[in-house]
């Protein structure tokens, strides 16, 4: 049986074996050999981030950007969860900025993280750093940076010593939250493993929503790793995955006054990417050129049917929905889709509904519910693009009229997902 410290060591191997770079937490402290902080509270690693964001937006002025970089560690609340939703809002949205270009006055938005182009940001895994607090110093496990920015914490466990579990480590956690909490208003990922166990979650789960990741490229990689904390790390924070995870998967919820962050499991997330490819190849007449191994290769291109996807009573089919819809809807070969959310019972409309209506800053989209029939007719016949719209079976049920809704002949980008009990 390994030890903690040969853990940690296997892990950073396994980040380095899927393109991160490395660097050794005493090694860039304040104090260190090759420095990259002013003191032992700063959080972000600012020259990182100061390149990285000069690579992604060479069209605005480095003063600016050097702005936006101090202005992203302050938090904007005191409430921790508040501040990370703020965050994780600059991270798609970007920072909307102004400054001079000549004699003019122009607006834009500084992007942290370039989503489309992997290859403009930098991956970084770092152990050993060390964190001045309110009760002094603390150091996690591994802290895992993008640009800079430290998106995720992994906090690891002796896989021998029997009082040390997964559980620990998630205690160990919710200390750093208190102790250290500006570090995680950046956080997209908790991560406790003991090697042979290992599980993910938001920043506010509890134990019940912290979940295993058994796979890797996709739905049918479940590889037989001697460790489960490397299936992990080489499946949720391969670069390309774990952007797409950021970008689409990770949605903010309110149960009553408490703000709740919730993130897809490995389940929904893989078959939201495959169901969103297997839509894009129905909706092409031509198919596209995305010949990756998978169910989407058994769609016919054109063919309007994109298949289906199953779930199991309590396996989280409004957030696989609301993902779904997400990314979807940023797909260009889908031309700003319109998408119908159809339902066989009321009370199961209204709920996903609310739940869409909480996400719609996420979506860029405020869903709609169509009362009845003729307004369901209305609504699709009135827009060109775009939007959701909720409505039940019984509702939708004459759409299928051609002749009577020609609507539904002259657009190729309605897509109709059904939801059944």
């Amino acid at each position: 049986m390994i030890t903690e410290d040969q853990l940690e060591q296997l892990c950073l191997d396994w980040f380095k074996s899927i393109g991160y770079d490395y660097a050794c937490g005493y090694d860039i402290a304040p104090d260190g050999d090759n420095s990259e902080r002013t003191d032992y509270r700063q959080i972000v690693l600012f020259d990182r981030l100061l390149t990285q964001l000069q690579k992604i937006n060479p069209h605005i002025p480095v003063s600016v950007l050097k702005t936006v970089s101090h202005q992203i560690a302050k938090p904007e609340t005191p409430i921790l969860i508040k501040s990370n939703k703020a965050f994780h809002r600059l991270l798609l949205e970007g920072v909307k900025v102004e400054f001079k270009d000549g004699d003019k006055s122009k607006t834009d938005y500084v992007q942290l993280i370039d989503f489309s182009n992997v290859d403009n940001n930098q991956f970084l895994v770092v152990n050993q750093y060390t964190i001045t607090g309110s009760k002094g110093n603390r150091r996690p496990d591994v802290i895992v940076f993008i640009n800079g920015l430290p998106l995720a914490v992994i906090e690891l466990k002796n896989p021998a010593d029997e009082s040390a579990d997964i559980w620990s480590a998630y205690q160990q956690l919710q200390t750093y939250k208190d102790e250290v909490s500006d570090l995680f208003i950046f956080n997209e990922a908790l991560v406790v493993s003991d090697g042979l166990d290992a599980r993910v979650g938001s920043l506010t789960a509890n134990k019940e929503r912290l979940l295993p990741w058994r796979t890797i490229a996709n739905e049918d990689d479940k590889p037989l790793f001697e460790y489960r904390l490397e299936t992990l790390v080489k499946g949720f924070f391969k670069p390309d995955l774990f952007l797409d995870y950021i970008h689409y998967f990770v949605l903010f919820e309110q149960d009553g006054d408490a703000l709740i962050k919730k993130i897809a499991g490995y389940h929904q997330f893989h078959a939201v990417r495959e169901a969103v490819r297997a839509t894009v190849i129905a909706a092409q007449k031509d198919g596209i050129a995305d010949k990756r191994a998978g169910y989407a290769d058994k769609v016919e291109p054109g063919s309007g049917k994109a298949g289906v996807v199953w779930h199991t009573q309590g396996s989280g089919k409004s957030i696989s929905m609301v993902c779904y819809a997400g990314k979807l809807l940023a797909q260009p070969e889908m031309n700003n889709p319109t998408i119908v959310v159809v339902t066989d019972r009321n009370d199961l409309d209204g709920q996903l509904f609310n739940t869409f209506g909480m996400a719609a800053e996420t979506l860029k989209q405020t869903p709609v519910q169509a009362g009845d029939r003729d307004e369901l007719r209305d609504i699709l016949a009135s827009r060109q693009s775009g939007g959701i719209i909720f409505t039940t079976i019984q509702k939708f049920a004459l759409l299928g009229d051609e002749a009577s809704h020609p609507v539904l002949n002259q657009r190729h980008n309605i897509v109709v997902k059904c939801l059944g009990t």
